[in-house]
């Protein structure tokens, strides 16, 4: 199980760069097109789909520490515990959501007819979901976490 756990967490840790490379681009593939009402092409489609499931890799790969990794422990007075707390709460529940953004706006993106729709659709859920993920990494800087660049 501490094998699983070493891999789960580098895999985890380091394929968080890719997703947030991809939801950026797509971020800002999304804006121009909507801005420039421009046509919503096929690289438009995979650019958002690609972030999404590069998302939801991340998000299974996370589902999967969440039960096996030491950092999260519901014993008495874990919500006292800041790391605890975060593992055992915080982050789990912030990158749900963010799961859920992500999904529905490339969902709902698809349902327009439009291409300014499509991209406003895609720019506005998933905007939305990559601050909450900023938001809730467990950066290095937030000492507390035990968070690391990779």
């Amino acid at each position: 199980m501490a094998t699983l756990y070493k891999i789960l967490t580098a895999a985890h840790s380091g394929w968080r760069w890719i997703v947030l490379i991809l939801l950026v681009l797509a971020i800002f593939s999304a804006y121009r097109g909507w801005k420039k009402k421009a046509e919503f092409t096929p690289l438009d489609k995979k650019m958002a789909m690609f972030a999404m499931i590069a998302f939801h890799l991340q998000w299974t790969f996370g589902l999967i520490l969440y039960f096996i990794s030491p950092k999260v422990q519901f014993v008495e007075g874990f919500m006292k515990n800041s790391m605890l707390r975060f593992y055992g709460m915080e982050h789990i529940v912030a990158m749900t959501i963010a799961f859920v953004l992500i999904t529905i706006g490339y969902s709902k993106s698809k349902k327009v007819e439009d291409g300014a729709g499509k991209f406003k659709k895609i720019f506005v859920f998933y905007l939305i979901a990559f601050i909450i993920i900023l938001a809730s990494i467990p950066w290095p800087f937030r000492e507390a976490l035990g968070g690391s660049w990779f």
